[in-house]
C-alpha cells in the first residue's frame, strides 16, 4: 500500500500532467519515437528489466517544473522497445527515507516481484544531506510499495553515495553504488547480500586514484556492472574531469572500463576509461539484459547542468529525453553500439541511390530530407580531402580524410554559436543516422562511435545536403520513421 502522502503527491504529479497536455504537445520539436516526461524534467533512465515478457523503464521526473527538484519515477512499457506505453507513477517522494527525492536506481526479478533499489535523498533545513539505499516491490510490475531502507552510508564516504545497480551472480547479490570518498575522489563501491535486505559492504572496486588510475574526478554517478563476452565492463559517470584534446568537453562525462572483477576479493583490475558517446547530450546510461540474450543500453539524452535552463521546449513546459535502445558489443576491448532491430518497425517509404559521386562540389538528393528520418549511408570511400553533410542548416557532419577526425558541429540552443564534438577516426566506412525533430543519433562504422545531440532546427527548414572536397561516393538510404 502507498502511504496518503505519496498518494497525494501522486495525484499532484497526474493533475500537473492533464493541466499542461495540450501545452506539451503543440510543440513541434516533441520527439517521435523516443521516450519523453509527459511533463516538467526527465534525466536519468533508471530500472531497466525485460520482465515477464515486457520491457520495463523507469526514470527520473520532475513533474513540477522543468527544473530538478524532488524526483519521482516516472514507468513506461514496451513489448517491443519501439512501442511504448505510459504506466502509473511507480514512486514520489513521500517517505522520511526519501522526501527529497527518489533519485536514481535499478530493477531485479527476485522470484517474480520486481523489485526495485533506488537513493533516497533527504537534507535537513541547513541544506545537510543524508542518504539511503531503498527498495520498492511489486508483484503486477505496475503498483509499487515502499520497504524502506536496506543500506545506510558507510564510514568512509560523504552523503554523495548513490544510484544502485543490483544483479545476481551465483548464490549471492550484488549492489553497486556510486560515491564520493571523504578525500573526495570519486568511486564505484560494492556490496553483497544473501536475502537484498542485509548487505555487506565490500569497499570501493574502482575510482579516483586506484588500480593506478591518479586523479579521475571528485564524484562517480551511476554506476553499472555486467559482464559482456567473458569480461566485466563497469559504466560509470565522472564528475569532474578537465579537458583533454577531443575528450571529455561536456560538463560531465560518461564512459566505461573493460576488465576483470575478483567476486571474492572485490577486486576489479580494468583498462583505460573510454567514453561512451561523443555527442553534447547523453549521461547516466544503463544497461539490461533482455530474453535474447541482449545487453541494451539506454541513457538520458542530456547533461546536468550543461544549459539545461536554455532548452527551447521549457516554453512547452517540458524538458529532456532518453536515447533509442542500443544494443552493446564487446569488440577487441571496445565497447560499439548499435540501435536494437526492432526500430526498423518504424520505417516507411524508402529511397535509395547506390554509388552517388560527389567531387569538389555540394549536392542535395531528391526525397533525401525531412526532420523524423533515418538515413544510412554505406560504402563510404572518400578519397582525400573531406566529406561534410548539413542537417537542416543547424547540424553538420564532417569526415576529415587527412587529419583523420570526425566531428558534429552544431549551432549551440544558448547563444546561437557554432560548437563541435570530435573524435579521431582512422577511416570512415558508414554512417547510420536517426532524426527526431529535435535530437540526432549517428552511429559511425557499425557502432565503432556514437554522437548522440539534441538540436532546434527551423520547423521548415527539412534540407539534408552533401559536399565533397575531394572524391567522394556512397551508398544511401532514407526512410520516413
Amino acid at each position: 500500500m502507498k502511504s496518503e502522502k505519496e498518494q497525494q503527491l501522486i495525484e499532484q504529479a497526474y493533475a500537473e500532467i492533464e493541466k499542461y497536455q495540450d501545452m506539451v504537445e503543440k510543440d513541434y520539436y516533441r520527439l517521435h519515437y523516443h521516450l519523453m516526461p509527459p511533463v516538467g524534467l526527465m534525466n536519468d533512465p533508471n530500472g531497466l528489466i525485460h520482465w515477464n515478457g515486457v520491457y520495463h523503464v523507469f526514470y527520473q521526473w520532475m513533474p513540477f517544473h522543468t527544473g530538478h527538484g524532488a524526483k519521482f519515477w516516472g514507468h513506461y512499457t514496451s513489448c517491443d522497445l519501439v512501442h511504448w506505453k505510459q504506466e502509473n507513477i511507480a514512486l514520489a517522494p513521500s517517505e522520511w527515507f526519501d522526501k527529497n527525492g527518489c533519485y536514481s536506481g535499478s530493477a531485479i526479478d527476485n522470484n517474480g516481484v520486481l523489485t526495485l533499489f533506488y537513493t533516497g535523498n533527504v537534507k535537513d533545513e541547513h541544506g545537510n544531506r543524508q542518504t539511503y539505499q531503498c527498495m520498492a516491490v511489486s508483484k503486477n510490475g505496475i503498483d509499487f510499495e515502499k520497504k524502506g531502507v536496506v543500506v545506510t552510508l558507510p564510514d568512509g564516504y560523504t552523503a554523495h553515495f548513490r544510484d544502485p545497480k543490483v544483479w545476481k551472480k551465483g548464490e549471492n547479490w550484488y549492489m553497486i553504488v556510486g560515491a564520493q570518498s571523504k578525500s573526495l575522489d570519486g568511486l564505484a563501491v560494492l556490496f553483497r547480500s544473501k536475502n537484498l535486505f542485509d548487505w555487506e559492504h565490500l569497499g570501493a572496486i574502482a575510482g579516483g586514484n586506484l588500480n593506478q588510475l591518479g586523479d579521475f574526478g571528485y564524484m562517480w554517478e551511476c554506476p553499472d556492472l555486467f559482464e559482456l563476452d567473458g569480461q566485466e565492463v563497469l559504466l560509470v559517470c565522472p564528475q569532474g574531469l578537465k579537458a583533454e584534446g577531443m575528450k571529455y568537453h561536456n560538463v560531465y562525462q560518461s564512459g566505461y572500463f573493460v576488465g576483470r572483477l575478483d567476486y571474492e576479493t572485490a577486486q576489479f583490475l580494468h583498462g583505460p576509461f573510454t567514453e561512451l558517446d561523443r555527442g553534447f547530450e547523453f549521461y547516466a546510461p544503463q544497461t539490461m539484459l533482455d530474453a535474447k540474450g541482449r545487453r541494451i543500453l539506454i541513457a538520458w539524452m542530456g547533461v546536468p547542468g550543461q544549459d539545461e535552463d536554455k532548452h527551447p521546449t521549457i516554453a512547452h513546459r517540458w524538458i529532456h529525453a532518453l536515447t533509442l535502445p542500443r544494443e552493446l558489443k564487446l569488440k577487441n576491448g571496445k565497447l560499439y553500439q548499435t540501435p536494437v532491430e526492432e526500430l526498423q518497425m518504424l520505417r516507411k517509404d524508402k529511397i535509395a541511390y547506390s554509388n552517388v559521386t560527389i567531387a569538389n562540389e555540394e549536392m542535395m538528393l531528391e526525397g533525401i530530407s525531412g526532420d523524423v528520418i533515418e538515413l544510412n549511408l554505406e560504402n563510404i570511400r572518400l578519397l582525400g580531402g573531406i566529406m561534410e553533410i548539413a542537417i537542416r542548416n543547424t547540424a553538420r557532419i564532417i569526415y576529415n580524410s587527412g587529419e583523420r577526425v570526425l566531428t558534429l558541429e552544431r549551432k549551440s540552443f544558448a547563444n546561437g554559436l557554432t560548437e563541435k564534438r570530435q573524435c579521431r577516426l582512422e577511416r570512415l566506412h558508414s554512417l547510420h543516422m536517426f532524426l527526431d525533430t529535435s535530437s540526432i543519433e549517428v552511429f559511425v562504422n557499425e557502432g565503432e562511435e556514437v554522437f548522440t545531440a539534441r538540436f532546434f532546427p527551423y520547423k521548415n527548414n527539412q534540407t539534408i545536403s552533401f559536399a565533397a572536397n575531394g572524391h567522394l561516393v556512397f551508398d544511401i538510404q532514407k526512410w520516413s520513421l
